[in-house]
């Protein structure tokens, strides 16, 4: 018997030895890592065409997402299967500090979107802010993220229009589905939809936004590709662009409109709360709870209002916070201008002003190009000032945009906030460092993760007086503001897709608790209700930089280096929390 177990045993240990030595092998004969991380990005970029244009990468600017269709959604999720398995060929333990963060990355990614695959969110394919036809409309304009600056670059519209058109199709086809299983916007969404489908559903063709190309060729073009572009642009938008838009707009004002939900939040979804547990961890890259969120937001609240407290009193308003609230709004002295470029040049005299302080803060600098422009007018009305990257190579700057539809109605008391985040040092910095960054794969260039991107660029604003801006006690008033807003987030996104809060409580809500005007909160509120989980990754990116900045400054004590601690944030670019925390959990230890 003990014979029969030693040989049992040998037998067994011959075997683990010969797995062992054939794994080993195998791994030994595996391509380095590398090659997988390089192959991931290839593959993926095809399955984002739209998502390549705005990265620079023009190999698909005449493709179209396929995102909408059955085809195109088995495809992703193959794709994301198949990296899973790529991943699992390799001991992670035995990869570079680097190598393991975009493992991680790769690895993070894969599951995600493999969890978010499981809704059908392709039968909500349109709203009012965050949606693919706005995009495209965008990009039609000749001026955005599309390049017209060949004549390839021109054919390349033409094939990816005729995409579009497809994707308008699908669309509508999904969003009856939609009302069948219950999958439905709010109605008062659809409502800020119409309008926009209505700009673009007319002629004359010539002044159509989806023509304004051919308004502008490079001077280089022969006049024989002027003539058949022309004529090309022309049929496009009488025979394609505007049937789409047509048929998209009778869709949304004769069966969506009155299939429209009553309900606000996401849990009234089928699987809503599930859904919206999902978009929590998505946006937030952390495993909060939305009651969690909630109370952290109510903190927040308290915490900004005691401060907004001390700013009224230096000011020697009599009244309360909200009355206050009302007096900023309206105060002319905050309204000095008349016409829409001098608020452009106001952000450019902000930009000066910061510039000899930038350096006391940043070791790391962009040298992608940088302006600010105005909105353009197509979207001027419903958009909020955002952020459009540039590229590397200074062929597109990065663009911050200021909608200004009344100049003389433009408050500025958070105009200097509102540069430190949408511009330098917030998402201009960060964005642009990253794609400069030559050490980091083509992938993780452009990995954008909103509790991180946003994160940062919130907590840049606290660093106006670091910068030497804040000085006037209102734009400080508009900093705390700007801040306000993204806490009261975390209460109202909670409190809307978790808790059963209605539309008009949200909007009481922030009314009671922001310097805000009614018909801005109300676009906020129904920003919420379009896009679930988005809103609360800016203030949860916000603390976790500002924690990790304050554990930083207490265990380094002298040692310290804050142009040491902004560089540690920005050179692996965006990360999710834990891998960030991670990150500079090691700086701190190793420094101290």
């Amino acid at each position: 018997m003990k014979k029969l177990i030693y040989y049992v045993f040998a037998a067994t240990v011959l075997l683990v030895q010969g797995c062992q030595k054939k794994s080993e092998k195998a791994e030994q004969n595996m391509p380095p890592i590398s090659e997988v991380f390089a192959r991931y990005y290839e593959e993926r970029l095809p399955l984002y065409p739209l998502e390549a244009t705005m990265n620079g990468d023009n190999r698909y600017n005449d493709k179209m997402s396929d995102d909408l269709s059955e085809a195109g959604k088995a495809k992703m999720i193959a794709f994301y299967r198949k990296y899973q398995d790529e991943l699992a060929k390799y001991d992670r333990s035995t990869l570079t500090a680097e190598e393991q963060v975009s493992w991680d990355l790769i690895e993070w990614e894969c599951g995600i979107n493999l969890e978010g695959f499981k809704y059908p969110t392709e039968l909500m394919p349109i709203n009012q802010i965050f949606s693919t036809h706005l995009l495209v409309a965008q990009m039609a304009s000749g001026s955005s993220l599309q390049p017209f600056k060949t004549v390839k670059d021109y054919d390349n519209w033409l094939k990816r229009v005729d995409g579009f058109v497809v994707w308008c199709d699908t669309a509508v086809v999904n969003m009856r589905k939609g009302i069948k299983e219950g999958y439905v916007l709010p109605g008062p969404l659809i409502k800020k939809v119409i309008p926009q489908l209505a700009d673009m559903d007319h002629g004359p063709v010539k002044e159509h936004l989806f023509y304004s190309p051919v308004k502008n060729f490079p001077k280089d073009f022969s006049d024989e590709d002027k003539a058949r572009l022309e004529k090309e642009y022309a049929a496009m938008v009488e025979s394609k662009v505007i049937p789409a838009f047509q048929k998209l707009h009778v869709f949304m004002e004769k069966e969506y409109v009155p299939a429209g939900r009553t309900t606000d939040g996401f849990s009234a979804l089928p699987n809503g709360k599930s859904l919206y547990n999902y978009y929590i961890k998505y946006y937030t890259t952390t495993e909060l709870t939305a009651e969690e969120i909630h109370q952290i937001g109510s903190k927040e609240v308290a915490r900004i209002s005691a401060e907004m407290e001390k700013v009224k009193a230096q000011v020697g308003y009599q009244g309360d916070l909200k009355s206050f609230f009302n007096a900023v709004r309206t105060n002319k002295k905050l309204m000095p201008f008349t016409k829409a470029d001098q608020v452009i040049a106001h952000f450019n005299a902000i930009h000066e002003r910061m510039k000899p302080n930038l350096t006391r803060l940043f070791e790391l600098t962009p040298k992608t190009p940088f302006e600010v422009r105005r909105t353009e007018a197509f979207r001027e009305a419903s958009a909020s000032a955002e952020y459009n990257p540039g590229l590397p190579d200074g062929s597109r700057p990065g663009i911050f945009y200021v909608p200004v539809p009344d100049a003389a109605a433009y408050n500025i008391v958070s105009d200097e906030s509102l540069f430190l985040h949408e511009a330098i040092p917030g998402h201009h910095y960060q964005i642009s460092l990253q794609q400069e960054n030559t050490a980091l794969p083509e992938f993780r260039k452009n990995l954008w993760y909103s509790a991180y991107g946003e994160g940062w660029a919130l907590y840049t604003e606290s660093l106006g007086k670091e910068l030497g801006l804040y000085t006037d006690p209102y734009q400080y008033f508009g900093m705390l503001s700007a801040e306000m807003h993204r806490a009261i987030r975390l209460v109202v996104d909670t409190g809307l897709h978790a808790k059963g809060w209605t539309r008009d409580q949200a909007i009481k809500y922030s009314l009671d608790h922001e310097a805000e005007s009614e018909e801005s909160i109300t676009a906020e509120v129904e920003r919420y209700m379009a896009g679930a989980g988005q809103a609360l990754s800016y203030k949860i990116g916000q603390l976790k930089i500002r924690e990790l900045r304050s554990k930083a400054e207490k265990e380094m004590g002298a040692k310290f280096d804050i142009r040491a601690f902004h560089k540690l944030v920005l050179e692996s670019g965006c990360l999710p929390l834990k891998l960030l925390e991670q990150k500079v959990d090691q700086w701190i230890k190793a420094g101290k």
